[in-house]
This record gives structure tokens, sequence and C-alpha cells, in this order.
């Protein structure tokens, strides 16, 4: 009988072992992106993430005959227990994520150990995968493994999905996509009518983002963002510490005419955030910005020519939701961003997402502009 040990991550060794199982465990798969490894240590500790500010999180590893062969996480967010239970969190609500394992077994004694973990902690039932926060990774990717993903979205082996399916009682509770579409063709002459009409609007107003008030900038955007999304499925608010934090990992790979802020009667009622892909740059360095990474990075980043874009957050005020403005102000913002992507990029191709799968207006604006869904992740729950 297999002797399966997990144990908890206790030390400086223990995370950079749990950080390194995931490059030797994901390094022959063509389509894995490796993180910079000073962002997956980041990740995963107390004090540089400030999403630990707000949760109890336990770190795993497991090993047979003293080599790890698995890691996962298990957590509690408590900003997520305060949210309303019939959108997904809500009080009793645990989640476990960053899950790497050599084989079903391995996967399956670590999702039960982290639920225990969770079980004996007081929740009710469990949302996961969530590596770790809902606004960083989340979700198991279901379609999708034939490209690498866009920057800051998870790619985990289809296999995995299978485990947990297999692991017992967890079900389909959300399903996440992303759409592709080709960014030099233009849009059908429909959305071209409506952007020119919003043109001609004098109470409309899009703008680019001004990088010197760079701080100003992103705490208006998050601002709207926490309204636009607070009644959306598994919403959980951003902090403070969590808006610097964002700012400041997001700072280098912010370019102006990429982000955009619709005013109507002079007030920022919405934006839509697109960021260059990170990962074409990243991918060639397997993890490692040494020795030569560095000057690789950042010749990169002073004028980056990519093939695809990838936008990440988009949000309109509630006020305006469900309204024409919400969708001719979306069209106008991803038309903008879509010429500067072509003309000072090179951009070929957009990436749209993550969108909840019910979500039916990103989902018709998705549609309009004739992108398709190209990635699907999942998320699952079980009642404990």
């Amino acid at each position: 009988m297999r002797q399966i040990e997990i144990t908890p991550v206790a030390s400086k060794r223990d995370r950079r072992e749990f950080v390194d199982l995931a490059y030797r465990l994901n390094g022959s798969d063509p389509n894995w992106v490796p993180p910079l490894r000073m962002e997956a240590v980041e990740l995963v500790t107390p004090g540089k993430n400030p999403f630990f500010d707000h949760a109890d999180v336990q770190l795993m590893i497991a090993r047979e005959n003293g080599k790890a062969v698995g890691r996962i996480s298990a957590h509690i967010d408590r900003l997520a227990l305060a949210q309303p239970a019939e959108q997904g969190m809500g009080p009793g609500t645990g989640n476990w994520g960053l899950l790497e394992a050599e084989d079903e077994a391995v996967a399956h004694a670590l999702i039960a150990r982290a639920e225990d973990w969770l079980r004996q902690r007081g929740t009710t039932h469990v949302l996961a995968p969530l590596s770790m926060s809902i606004w960083e990774e989340p979700g198991q990717l279901v379609r999708g493994h034939d490209h690498p993903p866009t920057v800051m979205m998870g790619h985990q082996p289809r296999r995995y999905a299978d485990w947990i399916e297999s692991a017992g009682g967890y079900e389909p509770a959300k399903s996440l996509l992303t759409y592709e579409l080709d960014v030099t063709r233009p849009f059908p002459p429909l959305i071209q009518r409506i952007v020119a009409a919003g043109e001609r609007n004098e109470r409309i107003r899009i703008r680019k983002v001004d990088k010197s008030r760079f701080e100003e900038e992103a705490r208006l955007i998050l601002e709207i963002l926490n309204d636009a999304w607070s009644d959306n499925w598994g919403f959980v608010p951003f902090t403070e510490a969590e808006i610097a934090y964002a700012g400041k990992k997001f700072k280098p790979i912010v370019f102006e005419d990429l982000i955009m802020v619709a005013e109507y009667d002079g007030e920022p009622v919405a934006f839509m955030m697109t960021l260059p892909d990170l990962n074409e740059a990243i991918a060639p360095l397997r993890g490692s910005l040494f020795p030569l990474g560095w000057a690789k990075l950042l010749l990169w980043l002073r004028k980056p020519q990519v093939k695809t874009m990838r936008v990440p957050l988009m949000g309109v005020k509630k006020k305006l939701q469900s309204s024409r403005m919400a969708s001719q102000l979306a069209f106008m913002m991803i038309e903008y961003i879509r010429r500067a992507a072509i003309d000072r990029y090179g951009a070929t191709r957009g990436e749209i997402g993550w969108i909840l799968d019910d979500n039916q207006g990103m989902v018709a604006i998705a549609d309009a502009i004739e992108s398709h869904v190209n990635r699907e992740y999942v998320i699952y729950r079980k009642p404990l």
C-alpha cells in the first residue's frame, strides 16, 4: 500500500519546494508558461501577497518515499464569507487551489486533506480550485489546452479536471469563458454605426488613462470595478492593500492607449483595461530573470510588439448596466483600443475574459464583435 505523507508548509525551504513542483510537473507541457519564480514565491508568501491579510491559508506538500509528489493550498477568505450566499460565496465557504500532483492517488489525497482542514474550521462547502483569490487564477481549465494562456490566466493539465471529478461530490458551479477575436478585422457595420453615434454624442467622452497620475487612476478604475462587479457571482471586493498591490504589479505593463475610461456628463462610469500579453515575453525565460532575462524583459517593456492583447477587466457602473448606453460605451472603448493595438503594438489577436458563462450582457458584446470562446475554466462546488 502506498504511503503518501501530507505535511504543512512550515519553512522557506518548504515554500521553495512547493513552488518548484509546478515547474517540474508542468515543464514538459509546451503550452504551459512558467511564471517568473519571484512572482510565484510572492503569491504564496504572507506579508507579500495582501490576500493573506484577510484569509486563513494552509499550504501543503505531499511526499512519497521522501520525494515531493504534489501540493495544494486550502484557504478561507473572510471577505468571501461576508458576501451574500446567493452570489456563490457567503457564510460557510472554503476554497482550495494551486493543485499539482504526479497522479490521481496523490491528487485525491491532497484534496481530501484540504477538505479536512476546511471542515475542521467550520466550512460547510467548498468552491475550487481558486489559486488563490477569485481575482488571481480561478477555475480548472477544461477547454483550450492546445494553446498557451495569456497573461494572468491559468493553464492546468486536462487530467486534473478528471481527478477533481473522480474525487467524489464535486459538481460544476460556474464556467468562466475567454473569447478570442481577430483584431485586424473591422467590427461589423452595426457596431461601427454604434461607435460613430457615440462619437457624435457630446455627453460621452472616451479618454486614455494618465500614467503620470497612476495611483489616482488605478483607484478610480478599481472603484468602478467594485461597483460594477458587486452583484456578480463570486465577487469579493478589493481591499486598500490589494488596490496598491495590483497597481504596483500592473504598472510595468500599463500603456496609456490600452486602458480607457468612459465619462458621461463628466462622470467616470466605465473602464476597459487591456494588457499586452506578457506571457509572450516571459515564456522563453523559463521562470528566471538570470542571467540575461532582466535585460530582455526590460527591452520588451520599452515598446512591446505582441501577437495578443488581453482584456482582463472591464466594468460599467451598475446604474447604467442593462442600458443601451452601457453597450455603446463598451463598443467605443473596444474599438479605440483595437486601433491602438494594431497601429502601435502590432497585435493581430485579442482575448477578452474571463466572462461568466451566464453574464448575458458581456456574452452579447462578445458575440456582437464576432469573437468566439477559446478557453473554458470550471469552478466546482462540493458540500462538506
